[in-house]
């Protein structure tokens, strides 16, 4: 699908990034991995076993992931890139979607591992539960198109049904139940039925883009002028460079003993908030302070625990009749996410409880209801997004390390929004089309992003919507403009 997705626009948006100056890799600690298969084994040898491993820079001897990150050898690749090269992709969100589908734009295979369980889209999540048909979009709520390459590839979204404006009534609503509509501008998007199908959709009639999934990638090696992917010791196949798509506490294991220190130490200075989640379903409509809730969705203001909420079933199933189960998003603030942070893989049930009363007595604040009138769900789940939203970032398209072959893609490198994703995976995409079709001859003038300094990033506690330069986003940061290569 990637080819007819993409080949619409025009050549601009698509064409890969300059570099900004010229880029010279560490001189000492440095590995070469050439394009010859060593002679015979030998304790020295690049490829690290389980007898050797503490003999090798690769190994899991150190005392951090912190020292390793910035002690380990710089990686150079020295072997002539293949004829017809392989991209792994780790991260199946927006960004490293839209990177394969620019890959296969430009001729170039690759895969794309993913650790869902129920589909592709990373953030843009949509969970369905059965037989009550309940429907929640659990993570990205909707987005907003300021750039206009996004706005071409939104365009074509709208045109295939994939996507649809989102016109119900959203808003901000004060502590005490004052509601505030929003301005009709700029436009809202949201996934047809819900944001995971539309991550799905997108690569279901690939020809050059695999996808493995659930696939929790855990190691990285280079060897033999490739770069090596393992799943807790289970090859995954080898590729001749790699994008890292994804982020957080994952991604820095992966990356601490890669050989790739100025990847690395990009991906350490990332800061992240943790947002908690809470699904509720209720029977009848929710009360306001003066009648029934009307609005699809609204900011939160002046409650610490609650920043925003939506009715899924009035935005998704477009239930006007209210004949169906009201199933609504609340999402803590980040605030009051980073109070109540626990590990989110093992959350403990007391903690679970407390968060939920939490936010369930917050939405009554924000609705101006009396203490304990607020009506009982009879569906509940509270999740954690413990990784939620950038909070700092370099400002620039993308990162990549033209010595290792490896490169960054991701929402954060210009903000916290779908489409700051969206531009960095197609800028990491068509960069490194360009890297790999030039024989990788003269590299230094592809390296992008390894010493970019960070800034804060304003926002909602939700993310970014470019355009929307109201409720608080005045200081957003807009997403630059680069020259691009010709």
């Amino acid at each position: 699908m990637a080819l007819s997705t993409l080949s619409s626009f025009s050549s601009s948006f698509l064409f890969p990034l300059k570099t900004p100056k010229p880029y010279k890799p560490p001189k000492p600690l440095t590995i070469t991995c050439g394009s010859k298969e060593p002679k015979k084994p030998s304790k020295n040898s690049q490829r690290p076993n389980p007898r050797s491993r503490k003999k090798t820079p690769y190994g899991t001897s150190r005392r951090s992931i912190l020292k390793k990150t910035f002690i380990q050898e710089q990686v150079t690749f020295t072997a002539p890139v293949s004829d017809d090269p392989h991209v792994g992709i780790i991260g199946g969100g927006m960004a490293g979607l839209l990177c394969a589908l620019s890959l296969e734009k430009r001729g170039v295979k690759s895969t794309v591992f993913d650790t869902g369980m129920h589909g592709l889209g990373g953030r843009m999540g949509t969970r369905l539960i059965e037989p009550q048909g309940l429907i929640f979009d659990h993570a990205a709520q909707f987005f907003t198109a300021s750039d206009s390459r996004f706005a071409e590839l939104v365009d074509y979204w709208l045109e295939k049904g994939l996507v649809r404006e989102w016109q119900g009534l959203v808003g901000e609503l004060e502590l005490g139940g004052q509601f505030t509509p929003l301005p009709s501008s700029p436009r809202k998007f949201i996934g047809v039925k819900g944001m995971r199908p539309l991550a799905d959709t997108l690569i279901s009639q690939t020809s050059m883009v695999n996808v493995v999934r659930p696939c929790w990638i855990s190691k990285l090696e280079p060897f033999n002028g490739m770069w090596h992917l393992s799943e807790n010791g289970k090859p995954q196949g080898k590729f001749d460079a790699i994008v890292i798509a994804h982020n957080g506490k994952c991604a820095n294991r992966l990356l601490a003993s890669s050989g790739l220190p100025l990847i690395a130490r990009q991906m350490k200075r990332l800061d992240l908030s943790s947002i908690w989640a809470l699904l509720a379903a209720f029977e009848d409509p929710l009360p306001i302070e003066n009648g029934k809730v009307t609005f699809e969705g609204a900011f939160v203001k002046g409650v610490d625990s609650v920043s925003w909420m939506a009715n899924n079933s009035m935005k998704l199933l477009d239930d006007s009749q209210g004949n169906s189960p009201h199933c609504w998003t609340f999402f803590s603030t980040a605030a009051y996410g980073k109070k109540n942070k626990v590990p989110q893989e093992n959350i403990p049930t007391t903690t679970a409880e407390k968060v939920k009363t939490n936010m369930l007595e917050g939405v009554e604040a924000a609705l101006g209801l009396p203490k304990d009138s607020l009506p009982k769900p009879f569906y509940t789940r509270v999740q954690l997004w413990g990784a939620a939203l950038p909070t700092n970032t370099p400002g620039i398209p993308c990162i990549f390390d033209p010595h290792g072959r490896a490169g960054i893609c991701g929402d954060w490198l210009l903000g916290s929004s779908m489409e700051s994703a969206a531009l960095s995976g197609m800028a990491l995409g068509n960069h490194i089309a360009d890297y790999l079709q030039s024989g990788g001859a003269s590299p230094e003038e592809f390296a992008v992003g390894l010493e970019k300094e960070f800034q804060p990033i304003q926002g909602h506690d939700i993310g970014q919507f470019p355009g929307m330069d109201s409720l608080g986003q005045e200081n957003e940061i807009p997403v630059p403009e680069y020259e691009l290569a010709t």
